[in-house]
Parts: structure tokens; sequence; C-alpha cells
């Protein structure tokens, strides 16, 4: 099984040494997705503007991969404030509002750019 990059100017470029995404077989793995603009560079600093910002950087990455979000199994979001966890959710549960993937949430230190929130997925393409 060979291992293939996915790469899209719809989501902003890595910001290290790693792939936007990567698909083996019929399954994508997503990097971590900052809610980034990918063509300004400028991150979002709103936790609901940044929640939809991220998902729709993920969102580009696995249709440039031919999936979808609605073929997501399994999320982690990383919040830089367990205290944002309701407002993050609210926009989350719009980009996933019917058989939603399993999911982990965790409280973190800091992120990359100082951001919000940081989303990654799993999910599976035809």
């Amino acid at each position: 099984m060979n291992k293939q990059i996915i790469k899209t100017e719809r989501a902003p470029k890595a910001i290290g040494p790693y792939s936007q995404g990567i698909k083996m077989g019929n399954v994508i793995y997503t990097s971590g997705q900052l809610p980034m603009d990918a063509e300004t560079g400028e991150i979002e600093t709103e936790i609901k503007r940044a929640t939809e910002k991220c998902l729709e950087n993920v969102k580009a990455i696995l249709e440039e991969a031919g999936s979808s979000l609605e073929k997501v199994v399994k999320t982690l979001v990383f919040l830089k404030d367990m205290n944002d966890f309701a407002d993050m959710n609210e926009v989350y549960s719009v980009y996933f509002n019917e058989n939603p993937p399993a999911r982990s949430c965790i409280q973190v230190a800091k992120l990359p750019k100082d951001a919000l929130v940081e989303i990654e997925v799993i999910a599976l393409c035809d």
C-alpha cells in the first residue's frame, strides 16, 4: 500500500515538516488544522469562527483526497481553554449534525500560533 501525500491550496500550508494529509488505501489522516486563512495566514481569534475555519480547512483537505466530512470516522479537537467547549460544540454540531464521528476533545497548554483550537480527523474515501 502506497502512502499518498494530500496537498491543497484551499487549506493553509504546513508550518512545519508535515503534510496537510496522508491517504493510505481508503483512509485519510489530516494533520491538525489551525483556524488559519489559507491566503493571508491570519489566525481567527473568536472561538466560533475559529472552529468554523478549522473545519473548513479539514473539509478542503478531505475534498482534495476524494472524501468529505460525511465520511469522517474520528475527530480530535484540541482546545486552548475548555471553557470554549460549548461554543466549539455549537459550530461543530453544524458540520457533524447526523451520524457524528467518534471524537476526543482535549485542553492543551498552548497551540501553534497561539490558536484557540486545532482539529484533525480520520476519514474514509471510496
